[in-house]
């Protein structure tokens, strides 16, 4: 694993840049994996209450191959906030773990608590709730979605640490 450049210095490297090139991600996400800071490619999914995307996406391959060598892609998804239903658990965390992703912020809730803090992988959510989703294949991917009434696109670099989170329209490091 690369180290992952910190988000202060970043900060203070593009804090004059336009938002269409670096963006900060408000400070309301909890930090749940066992990897505290994580950077990536950004893939993005929108589902509201039904996490049958997520299982797909943290089942496939969560990684590619660069010239610098193998980097783990961020899982974004808009769960449009929802407190009522957890958008991953254990299960797809190991998952997410298991097939190389770097991290997976969701815009909504986690369970099975304990489990996510053991994982290698970053996650982060709004909180956590022990209700799950209703299985029904809704949603949508690779698209652009609002994270907290922050624009994040597919393709974009996400980087995650102690501080918070940072989106940039390209790599940074």
């Amino acid at each position: 694993m690369t180290m992952t450049p910190a988000t202060c210095d970043l900060c203070d490297a593009h804090k004059h840049d336009s938002p269409e090139l670096f963006r900060v991600l408000p400070p309301v996400f909890r930090d749940f994996g066992a990897r505290r800071a994580f950077a990536g490619p950004v893939v993005t999914l929108k589902c509201f209450e039904d996490n049958s995307l997520v299982k797909a996406a943290v089942d496939s391959c969560g990684f590619i191959d660069t010239a610098q060598g193998r980097v783990g892609k961020v899982l974004v998804v808009d769960g449009a906030g929802s407190l009522r239903r957890a958008l991953l658990g254990g299960n797809l965390g190991a998952a997410a773990a298991r097939n190389g992703w770097a991290g997976v912020v969701i815009d909504g809730c986690v369970r099975d608590v304990a489990e996510l803090a053991a994982l290698d992988v970053g996650i982060r959510a709004l909180a956590s709730t022990p209700m799950p989703t209703d299985k029904q294949n809704q949603g949508l991917k690779d698209l652009p979605v609002q994270i907290q009434g922050v624009w994040v696109r597919p393709g974009e670099w996400l980087y995650a640490d102690a501080d918070g989170m940072v989106v940039s329209a390209t790599r940074l490091a």
